[in-house]
């Protein structure tokens, strides 16, 4: 198929399972057992190749976690997984729930998938305080400034943790224990073994509710990276 592609990664016997939610305009596609590795491009193969370009990146995160990082070399990472994405997709966003989210969460995993998030939110901290408050413009003269960016993360999780059912004052990122508390309650419900099911109450599970914050937060420091002029 259109989406193989060799590489390797030190989990379920070297080989990377990924989803793909595809759009009329957009393509997602992400390492199912690897919260916030996900990039996406107009095109199945633009986001496979997207994906593996950001192994790189995302070994930041892993070696952050305290996990043996992905090596990039013999094996293949394949889909396991296709969903039709809808007006989110298109919009941006990995939108549908699909049914490796649906797949139980053991203690072990809860705990892995909390060390990983927690290390997305840290690598965007250092990110952020390595980058200048003025960030590169777009072609087209668009985009946020480095504050704008960590105030939208903000304000972006705090709508997720109403997803998960919390109900915690809006975070700011000039007040840090309003941010440490909202993070603490989110990852507090992620680290509970789950059997698959949503969170009680809502729509999102907690594998998807993972995987949708850290894509997020990498996503963001991501971009700041990529739009911090060279020193």
């Amino acid at each position: 198929m259109a989406a193989e592609r060799r590489l390797t990664g030190h989990h379920h016997e070297d080989r990377i399972a990924t989803g793909l939610e595809t759009g009329a305009k957009k393509t997602f596609q992400w390492a199912i057992d690897w919260p916030g590795w996900c990039r996406s491009g107009k095109t199945e193969l633009d986001a496979l190749e997207r994906l593996i370009d950001a192994a790189e990146r995302y070994n930041v995160v892993i070696e952050r976690a305290g996990l043996e990082p992905l090596a990039v070399s013999g094996h293949d990472i394949h889909v396991v997984e296709t969903v039709a994405g809808g007006g989110g997709t298109d919009f941006g966003v990995p939108s549908i729930l699909t049914e490796t989210d649906r797949r139980p969460v053991p203690a072990a995993e809860a705990e892995r998938q909390r060390r990983i998030l927690e290390a997305c939110w840290a690598v965007f901290a250092d990110v952020v305080a390595g980058a200048p408050a003025e960030l590169r413009k777009g072609p087209r003269g668009g985009g946020r400034d480095r504050d704008k960016v960590v105030a939208h993360v903000l304000e972006a999780e705090h709508g997720y943790a109403r997803e998960m059912g919390l109900k915690l004052p809006a975070p700011d990122a000039s007040d840090p224990p309003t941010v440490e508390a909202l993070r603490t309650a989110i990852t507090a419900v992620l680290r509970e073994p789950s059997d698959g099911s949503p969170i009680p109450g809502r729509r999102w599970t907690p594998r998807y509710a993972a995987r949708r914050i850290a894509w997020h937060v990498l996503d963001h420091a991501w971009e700041i990276e990529d739009r911090t002029e060279p020193a």
